[in-house]
């Protein structure tokens, strides 16, 4: 076995050695300084009092062996060099005078790689693991005792303890006293100058979605963080943690029912992150495939283009879908006005069809290109769920929030498939979500409000299962009004039986699935006069196909693109009233088609779609890196939109 190997085997031993090691090697160092910089041993009142301590503890033994007859110079040796003559009740610890934490990195090697929460085993207890998980909860940073310091009611000595673990029993009786004196012992009392303390955080992991297997429950871990460690990561984080996998006994009465049992706990030593917010990308190193990427892309006119077709290439049609995708991960900014209120810039977005359409699909690509996503269902989830709970600390008994599935999307996406499957009361939980983009709580004496700053992805099923033409698209949708105003955007897939449309999609999928990759463009009609003949026309509008389709970019580089654009800065309508006054007409058009359909209008326009045309425009113009929103911004949004309604146009029509 290598001594690597064995520092992953044994890593808490390993740990202690190495810092035994650098004290004895800063020991001369620290001399040196003393003596070079007396101010500095002022200024340290740690090393002040340890310095106090030998020199207290080097004249009693002067006067001990003076009393013995030992000469004085025996006596310094002996001291200096740590002997039997010195007293191990007042030895101070070392880990007290300590400037440096220890940590022990995971290994680098090529099969250096995490472990599935179900993979740890009781074999693995004091071995130095990497874990991989969702972050769920994450506690306040509160400071823990790592060297306890007491001192004696009758004898006035300082007596030190060494605190490794998240527990301990407090001394009470002076162990100075009762090894030397013949009397009782004397009582400890605790000193807040004589302690040592560290910063302290727990967190909750949670394995993710994808190693959890069908029909179970994910598993959690708890993680402590100590040091520099603490506040590395946040709720609903994706984040790789290294650390040593030790057992956690119970305590209080916990103890007596659980008997030989433990928890388990992993020692934190290094924490890294794997899915970062949008901030965290902008200005990260790219590797030099994402930078050309990004450069191709600044070069070209058809951004928009380019980038929606790399949204679930996989996925056959759904262009104004995924064009509505992208700007839902762009977003607009959002603005504070001077009074306090918020105005949000995330844009909302449902999809209601058939079964068989790809909604789920499009959802589950979505929170995998989103650098920050949470996947959940409706028939799965409480409103507790989405928002918040309160729940109480296991150690300190206090209460605490752990936030839902929107409050973990914070400054993300959150998709919530089967929306149709929610009940009433949960539904509208998300309502405050979706407009304020906050999180509203007052139970058990907690009332605060948390950030809940994400865009909303929503698929659901039509009322009866399947669109029925026979009923009105509100009797279809069934969502209540209030709900359906807070979706920027709301489109209509249906199974529509159409010979081209099935043919296409029917190629498109035989080809994903036989080559294992995306077809740059609709694979061609067989030649008609068979193999041998007639295939010039084939190929000519094969090639006219493949050119009209958009070059499609990787998901690194659109996860960059999409970082620079929201990190850019927010466009703002031109202050000239040429371009705000062609928003309001358009929007006055819309409301009046409304007025004129009646009873048979199609969809709700209310002063929310004012709203969301402003962020739709602020999103595409985000998305060019313009500073200003144009006027092809304002038509793009409004087609959308007229997009969107007119899928259910479309309903009607296809009966």
């Amino acid at each position: 076995m290598s001594i690597a190997e064995a520092m992953v085997a044994n890593a808490r031993r390993y740990k202690e050695l190495f810092s035994l090691a650098a004290d004895e090697l800063l020991v001369q160092l620290e001399e040196e300084e003393a003596v070079a910089n007396p101010g500095a041993l002022e200024a340290d009142g740690v090393r002040k009092l340890a310095a106090t301590r030998r020199a207290l503890e080097l004249d009693n033994r002067r006067r001990q062996a003076a009393a013995a007859g030992v000469a004085g110079g025996a006596v310094e040796d002996v001291a200096e060099a740590g002997g039997p003559a010195s007293d191990p009740f007042q030895i101070i610890p070392r880990a007290l005078t300590r400037r440096y934490e220890t940590a022990l990195l995971p290994p680098t090697t090529q099969d250096a790689k995490t472990r599935p929460l179900r993979a740890i085993r009781a074999a693995d207890v004091g071995r130095l693991v990497t874990v991989k998980g969702v972050v769920t909860r994450v506690t306040e940073v509160k400071p823990r005792v790592e060297i306890a310091g007491y001192v004696c009611l009758v004898c006035g000595h300082e007596v030190y303890q060494t605190v490794p673990e998240r527990t301990y029993l407090p001394l009470t009786e002076c162990p100075v006293r009762g090894a030397h004196d013949a009397g009782p012992p004397g009582r400890l009392v605790p000193t807040a100058r004589s302690c040592k303390y560290v910063k302290y955080q727990e967190l909750k992991l949670q394995e993710p979605a994808d190693q959890v297997p069908v029909g179970h429950i994910p598993r959690t871990l708890t993680v402590q963080l100590s040091g520099d460690l603490t506040r590395q990561a946040t709720a609903g984080d994706v984040v790789a943690i290294s650390g040593i996998f030790l057992p956690l006994p119970y305590s209080g009465l916990r103890a007596l029912k659980a008997g030989m049992l433990a928890d388990t706990f992993l020692e934190a030593t290094a924490v890294a992150q794997l899915k970062k917010n949008y901030a965290d990308l902008d200005g990260a190193g790219h590797t030099p495939e994402v930078a050309a990427g990004l450069a191709a892309l600044a070069a070209d006119a058809n951004v928009y283009g380019r980038l929606a077709a790399s949204i679930a290439p996989e996925i056959f049609g759904h262009a104004d879908v995924k064009k509505a995708l992208l700007l839902l991960l762009v977003g607009a900014p959002a603005r504070r006005l001077a009074d306090g209120m918020r105005l949000r810039g995330d844009v909302h977005v449902c999809l209601m069809g058939d079964p068989g359409v790809a909604k789920s699909q499009l959802l589950k690509h979505m929170t995998s290109v989103a650098p920050r996503a949470v996947y959940t269902t409706g028939k799965g989830s409480s409103g507790v769920g989405l928002t918040a709970a309160v729940l109480r600390d296991a150690v300190t008994g206090e209460l605490m929030l752990e936030g839902g599935a929107l409050v973990l999307a914070d400054c993300g996406v959150a998709a919530i498939d089967e929306f149709d499957k929610m009940g009433d009361a949960d539904r509208t939980a998300i309502h405050e979500v979706m407009e304020q983009q906050t999180v509203s709580i007052a139970k058990a004496g907690i009332t605060t409000t948390l950030n809940a700053r994400a865009a909303v992805l929503a698929a659901a099923n039509p009322a009866y299962g399947r669109y029925n033409r026979a009923k009105t698209p509100a009797e279809n949708i069934n969502l209540p009004a209030a709900l359906l105003s807070r979706f920027d955007l709301l489109f209509l897939l249906l199974d529509v039986p159409d010979a081209a449309a099935d043919l296409a999609l029917a190629r498109h999928v035989t080809t994903v699935h036989r080559t294992g990759a995306t077809p740059v463009a609709p694979p061609p009609p067989p030649p008609a006069d068979g193999p041998d003949g007639g295939g010039g026309g084939d190929d000519d509008a094969a090639a006219a196909a493949a050119a009209a389709v958009p070059a499609r970019v990787s998901p690194a580089v659109l996860r960059a693109h999409i970082a620079a654009a929201r990190g850019s800065p927010p466009p703002l309508v031109p202050p000239g009233g040429a371009l705000a006054e062609y928003i309001v007409s358009s929007y006055v058009a819309l409301r009046g088609e409304e007025a004129a359909a009646g009873r048979d209008a199609r969809g709700y326009t209310t002063p929310r779609t004012l709203l969301s045309v402003l962020r739709l425009s602020q999103a595409l113009a985000r998305l060019r890196l313009a500073p200003a929103v144009a006027r092809e911004d304002v038509d793009e949004a409004l087609r959308l939109m007229a997009a969107s309604k007119a899928s259910l146009d479309a309903a009607d029509a296809a009966d």
